[in-house]
């Protein structure tokens, strides 16, 4: 039952209503023993022959007025503790979806999002189980079984509702023990459940490459065969859960024959009448309910115990990046200032960065040139303070970064990524993601910017097109052109451009820089790119090579050094050469 000690700050906060709840419950409980014990008097008087006309409608009319009781009691209880339980799952939903909007992307490294989302769904509604049917099933079977048994000691006789519970100790001790083999089961169906969710989203999110490569078959293999797994970790839970019947329904049985061969007993020698008799067997017969929940509530707490405990695991989760106690709240502008001794990702003894050193002054344009994996999206995502555990500082402006409050830097940089990401809504949702409130004339003036009005207006519905999930309906260059448009729509004092010219081609890409370098007088850029033509007409220009910065210099002063830049650029004027049918 440690679970509800658990959960015990969200029934600290809902304590009106639950006390309501299990009050009525409780009230619900003590009226429900009133039927059995008026039967016994009713049979009692039958078999005396002293039943009158009126005697049997006062104790009908105590019935009646007893069930209606119970019928509007039921409904209120209900309305309080399971609309409290839903509110618990939603207080928890919040809680875990701000975590996930708080974590660093090494956070996300290291989680499936099949997993995340088992957790959002899977086990939120186990523990909202737990705070809705747990709690009207521990409350129900201790209330009912209570009123029960006093019924039983006290209106008829002690000695036989004595003798009648001797078997309970060994129903505590058998549901007692399938509950912890309950506990343990079901965390590996969850955790089970959660790789299928895994796969199924990586499926179908991966369906175009699946299907390129001819894969759809081995991708139902391995669906099916997690999916088993699923079924097997369920039956292991399922093998425990089918004994707490069987058990339960033993010791009500053997409880019922100790009632019938002791109450004949007691009838025989004048202890008991036969109206008692029967009034105690229709008691026994409530006294299954609570027995039979017994079994169920051990079912429920130990299914939300594995899941809470999977939940609060996440939410432990440190925050890696987050803001410092004396945070700056101001929008951050001026020079960029890069000096980093050394940086490594986590787990990895590499460094990823190390005596990389430069600076921008503000209005400039600073281009990154280098091989796959030489640092250059690295330095970005530092920029960016999605990492803080470096070896040196990065200033911009007056400030380091991580002075700043997160929102302000964030606020203050505009990034189209490699990986393009756009959300299930229309065009002109996507450009003004981060001004929801902009008008339709703000929103076309960045597509203008970024050489994708033309586009969109050939679009079925325009700027009402709905694009698809991640954008699915647009072709790779649409989609680079987009995000471009959404980064432009803050006017950010940084924007970074991480090798999102790559899917236009070059008529296209000079017509968004000539526009860029137009509208982004006084306000800092950074390109990385792998086509030289990208960063030529920048300020500065770095040349990364294996996490170091190997030249720095314009254009003009690295052809001079002719080193790296150089032969990267001779190599690129040959290949377009080579592609224009070798003709200068």
């Amino acid at each position: 039952m440690r679970v509800f000690w658990e959960l015990g700050w969200f029934f600290k906060e809902r304590k009106k209503q639950y006390a309501l709840g299990i009050l009525l419950l409780m009230i619900v409980a003590f009226l429900g023993v009133l039927p059995p014990r008026i039967i016994g008097f009713i049979v009692d008087r039958i078999t005396e022959g002293t039943l009158t006309a009126a005697y049997l409608i006062k104790w009908l009319s105590i019935l009646a007025a007893a069930g209606l009781a119970m019928y509007a009691l039921r409904y209120i209880w209900r309305l309080q503790i399971f609309g409290s339980s839903i509110l618990l799952a939603r207080s928890l939903r919040e809680r875990l979806f701000q975590h996930f909007t708080q974590m660093s992307p090494a956070f996300y490294q290291k989680r499936r999002v099949g997993d995340l989302m088992a957790h959002a769904t899977n086990d939120l509604q186990a523990v909202q189980q737990t705070a809705g049917s747990g709690v009207l099933t521990l409350v129900d079977s201790i209330a009912t079984g209570g009123f029960v048994i006093a019924a039983m000691a006290i209106t008829i006789d002690w000695k036989l509702t004595l003798i009648v519970l001797l078997p309970m100790p060994v129903m505590a001790y058998m549901t007692n023990y399938y509950g912890k083999l309950l506990h343990e089961r079901f965390r590996g169906a969850q955790q089970a459940f959660s790789g299928l969710n895994d796969k199924t989203q990586e499926s179908i999110s991966g369906m175009k490459v699946i299907k390129t490569f001819g894969q759809e078959q081995q991708d139902i293999e391995d669906f099916r065969s997690l999916s088993e797994r699923v079924v097997e970790e369920n039956i292991r839970v399922a093998r425990v859960d089918s004994l707490f019947d069987p058990t339960i329904s033993a010791i009500i049985g053997i409880c019922y024959f100790l009632t019938i061969g002791f109450g004949s007993y007691f009838v025989i020698n004048g202890d008991m009448t036969i109206g008692d008799l029967i009034a105690f067997t229709a008691y026994l017969g409530l006294l299954v309910w609570p027995m039979l929940a017994f079994g169920w509530l051990f079912n429920i707490v130990e299914r939300g115990r594995a899941s809470y405990d999977r939940i609060r695991q996440l939410l432990a989760e440190p925050i890696d990046i987050d803001d410092r106690e004396d945070a700056i709240d101001k929008d951050p502008a001026g020079d960029l200032v890069f000096s980093l001794e050394q940086f490594n990702f986590t787990g990895d003894d590499r460094a990823a960065l190390r005596d990389v050193h430069f600076t921008v002054k503000r209005g400039e344009t600073l281009g990154i040139v280098g091989k796959t994996g030489s640092g250059k999206s690295t330095i970005l995502r530092l920029l960016l303070r999605e990492f803080d555990d470096y070896e040196g500082v990065i200033q911009f402006g007056e400030y380091s970064i991580d002075l700043y409050k997160k929102q302000r830097l964030r606020q203050a940089i505009g990034y189209v990524p490699q990986d393009h990401f756009l959300f299930s809504t229309s065009v002109a949702g996507n450009i003004a993601f981060a001004r929801p409130n902009a008008s339709l004339k703000e929103v076309q003036d960045a597509a203008i910017l970024a050489y994708i009005h033309e586009d969109i207006l050939n679009f079925t519905e325009g700027y009402a097109t709905m694009v698809g999930e991640r954008g699915v309906s647009l072709s790779g260059g649409q989609k680079q052109r987009i995000s471009i448009a959404r980064a432009l729509m803050t006017t950010p004092e940084l924007l970074i451009l991480d090798d999102s010219l790559s899917a236009v081609d070059a008529k296209t890409e000079e017509s968004i820089l000539k526009s860029l370098k137009k509208t982004r007088t006084g306000k800092t850029t950074i390109i990385t790119s792998h086509r030289l033509s990208a960063i030529q007409h920048a300020h500065q220009i770095i040349v990364m090579n294996q996490g170091s910065l190997e030249e720095i210099g314009s254009h003009e002063e690295l052809m001079k050094k002719k080193g790296r830049y150089y032969e990267m650029y001779e190599l690129q004027q040959l290949e377009a050469l080579v592609e224009q049918g070798g003709e200068s």
